[in-house]
């Protein structure tokens, strides 16, 4: 049982025996006591008050002296209006470190037996990736590894959008204006290369529809009939009709942005374990559509399109198969759904996408249940808000995106230099320095990008979070690399730090009780995270505790410290919170440094 049950259990017990009043543990709550009162718990007093018939102050008395009595763990409670803070004893928290620093996995579940898809990245086959999808890439990485420290089987998967009519446009610009050239060529990644006639699409597609307009074309039209979208249009034809040329057109173009996107995951440290392609996926989902027919859950109207009536649930009707007999997104990622299942029997399917889709996830799911599908209870949308930068929005198509290699780029080289300006390298070799840079530059893109609750939208700013101070990937990873100088030092001196060396020591320092205390707390951390779906959790949870750390060492003598037990301590909390660190920042997907 852990201190919080037993808290709630006790004080359960003091409504019964003080004011003959049955309370069931389990509805109590204890909140985090705040900073400048003393205390680790507080039980808030003023919905109790009708039971206690008595004003806040007497009735935390009497609460607290009754805890005092019958639970040997409470050392000492003060009451501050209605509110009623609990102190734990030296010995309680000592024993609790004990137990961590014991622990070769703290923070990490048993298997729970459960399988869950997280499905992100997700990008086009017509541009190289941004700064969106760097987001979008995190997020997705970060709450694979939370779910799978959580206990879960996790399989990552990448369902690639390598068809339509973005596709085409990147093929007719280059048919047009490539003259042959390839990556080796130009000297430019592939998915750099296909980006680049996207973009010369769009400038002579605009120079086209302006050419209509200026001779009396009305708008709408003129976006219809300029030359090279109608091109696209017939390439888009060809391809679903599989004529040789244009297939093998798609495969060589695809094929070069493959291995560019390769390269900038390496380079982001992003894995998957299955990929999906539309390609594959576009014509599944017929079937259901079928099925979902004979079961009523879709209606057909005159035109022989097919839909969903959702009315019931506050959704509109929704298109699932057009009258011509052909898919529409939903009809496709209703297939995709079923074939996911199909292939790794997942339990729990979490679908990392911007919010600009919440209404079509809704939508999927909703049908989904309908149809009865076994995992349709465990259905997730991870919505997420968009990145902006100082300067504003990015569109891919006229070229003003922050290009993900590009800002990886920038990041190790701001770290490079901020790190160098602080003369954090003495003693560096070459590579070792590069190596700090890339870890360093990485580690602030990653966590300012996580930090934020994924809901929210967010402004990057690159300067910001490579700083070495405040709530950055930066300040936690040289938290990690002071301790790493500490550690080297106590093996220099061979100095034993094991809980047996430290067992006569009760004093219990405020600082070092508190670092304790964000110790005991990170197992809870990983759990809300992984229930919230939110790395931000474990994000904010690091800071807190490595900032803590840092109060400790300013404030306390570690090699300094005359008693052998107390400075065995401090080295063994010192490990502790370094071991911490480095399990929750591998969560969020950084690396952290032995030394800087």
């Amino acid at each position: 049982m852990d201190i919080q049950q037993q808290l709630t259990e006790t004080i359960a017990q003091a409504f019964q025996e003080l004011f003959d009043h049955h309370l069931d543990a389990k509805t109590l709550s204890l909140q985090a006591t705040r900073k400048e009162f003393s205390g680790e718990y507080t039980f808030v007093l003023f919905p109790y008050l009708k039971v206690t018939k008595a004003s806040p102050e007497a009735s935390g008395e009497k609460i607290g002296k009754y805890l005092l009595k019958n639970l040997p763990a409470l050392a000492d409670f003060n009451v501050v209006k209605g509110f009623l803070n609990l102190s734990l004893s030296p010995a309680y928290w000592l024993e609790r470190f004990r137990e961590l620093s014991l622990l070769p996995d703290h923070g990490t579940f048993p298997p729970n037996g459960r399988k869950v898809m997280v499905e992100f990245s997700s990008p086009n086959t017509n541009k190289p990736l941004h700064l969106g999808h760097l987001r979008n890439n995190f997020l997705g990485f970060s709450i694979a590894a939370i779910l799978e420290a959580y206990g879960y089987e996790v399989v990552k998967a990448n369902l690639v959008n390598d068809r339509g009519i973005h596709i085409c446009k990147s093929m007719v610009a280059y048919e047009k204006l490539g003259n042959g050239a390839s990556p080796e060529s130009s000297g430019m990644k592939g998915d750099h290369l296909v980006g680049h006639y996207y973009v010369l699409f769009d400038k002579e597609y605009k120079k086209q529809m302006q050419a209509l307009q200026a001779g009396g074309m009305p708008v709408e039209q003129a976006k219809k009939e300029a030359a090279w979208m109608k091109e696209a249009q017939e390439m888009l034809v060809k391809w679903e009709a599989n004529e040789p040329h244009t297939v093998e057109l798609w495969k060589k173009l695809n094929n070069w942005v493959y291995q560019g996107f390769e390269e900038t995951y390496r380079s982001l440290g992003v894995t998957f374990d299955q990929y999906y392609y539309e390609s594959d996926t576009y014509l599944l989902g017929k079937d259901i559509v079928r099925e979902g027919l004979e079961k009523g859950v879709f209606f057909k109207k005159e035109n022989g399109s097919v839909w969903a009536d959702l009315s019931s649930e506050g959704l509109d009707e929704k298109l699932v198969l057009r009258a011509d007999g052909t898919s529409v997104y939903m009809t496709q990622d209703m297939g995709t759904a079923d074939l996911k299942y199909k292939d790794h029997g997942i339990e729990k399917s979490v679908y990392v996408v911007g919010n600009e889709q919440d209404y079509h996830f809704e939508v999927l799911f909703s049908i989904l249940r309908k149809l009865g599908r076994p995992y349709g209870s465990g259905l997730y949308h991870l919505s997420y808000g968009m990145v902006d930068l100082p300067s504003g929005k990015m569109k891919s198509r006229e070229g003003t995106v922050v290009d993900a290699d590009d800002l990886i780029q920038e990041m190790v080289q701001t770290a490079r230099q901020h790190t160098q300006e602080l003369g954090k390298i003495e003693g560096f070799t070459e590579e070792e320095a590069e190596e700090l840079y890339r870890m360093l530059g990485m580690g602030a893109l990653k966590y300012f990008l996580l930090k934020v609750d994924p809901k929210k939208r967010m402004l990057f700013n690159p300067q910001e979070s490579i700083e070495f101070q405040g709530n950055t990937g930066p300040f936690i990873q040289y938290t990690h690399a002071r301790i790493a100088a500490i550690l080297r030092k106590a093996a220099q001196i061979e100095l034993d730090y094991s809980s047996d060396r430290y067992r006569s020591y009760t004093g219990l320092e405020a600082t070092e009780r508190v670092v304790i205390v964000q110790l005991a707390d990170y197992e809870k951390k990983v759990a809300m995270a992984a229930e919230e779906l939110s790395p931000a959790v474990i994000a904010q949870y690091l800071f807190d505790l490595a900032k803590e750390y840092n109060r400790f060492y300013a404030e306390l003598p570690i090699f300094s410290e005359t008693k052998a037990e107390v400075q065995a301590f401090r080295v063994a909390l010192s490990a502790e919170v370094a071991k911490t660190i480095g399990s929750g920042m591998k969560l969020l997907g950084i690396n952290v440094p032995q030394k800087m």
